[in-house]
């Protein structure tokens, strides 16, 4: 790759950031996809390291290889969404193991129901809303650490987090007393799984 076409992007040249984007995402897309084996979550990985190339720009040194700048990003992020992913199941888990511990009359048949409710719940989230739910209540992270991650405000943040919980409710609406426990257990989780990561 021309060190001039690094450094056009470098200076906003949204151009040759195209340039950059046609010849390298094909490889980029094969790339992943032989970690992920998914299409779909390839493709959004291949965009993702494309929007972060172009974020970070300006902290990109000409005389390095643009592409394995590029494909490193790609690599993290497919880390990084297996990490969550882990951490997501490592919680529907330990949800399950402390409500039979505080539901002992109730069957982990019931239980196991209500947790796969939950997960399924969580996997219809818009994209924008589960990733909040999930960097806030998974994760470990306040509001406005979220919102400069994101680029969006507190108030965006807080909207998100308010969808999430009326979908958890509406989908446990038939079940109060489950629904006031699996909040209060949502809540108690984040610091055992920071500190099981």
């Amino acid at each position: 790759m021309n060190k001039s076409i690094i450094k056009s992007i470098k200076e906003d040249d949204e151009k040759a950031f195209y340039t950059f984007f046609t010849e390298y995402y094909n490889r980029l897309f094969a790339y992943t996809l032989s970690y992920v084996m998914d299409r779909d979550m390839a493709e959004d990985i291949t965009q993702q390291a494309f929007v972060n190339f172009w974020l970070n720009r300006k902290k990109i040194d000409e005389n390095d290889s643009p592409k394995s700048y590029l494909f490193a990003t790609a690599y993290h992020l497919y880390v990084d969404h297996f990490r969550r992913k882990k951490l997501r199941y490592s919680l529907l888990d330990q949800l399950k193991a402390r409500a039979i511990e505080e539901n002992e009359k109730e069957s982990e048949e019931l239980i196991e129901k209500r947790i796969q409710r939950l997960k399924m719940t969580i996997d219809t989230l818009p994209d924008r809303c589960k990733r909040i739910l999930e960097m806030n209540k998974i994760e470990g992270l306040k509001y406005r650490e979220i919102s400069e991650i994101l680029g969006i405000s507190v108030k965006t943040v807080e909207s998100q987090m308010r969808i999430a919980f009326q979908k958890i409710r509406e989908a446990f609406k038939d079940e109060e007393l489950f629904l006031i426990f699996l909040l209060r257990t949502l809540k108690k989780q984040e610091r055992l799984l920071l500190n099981t990561a």
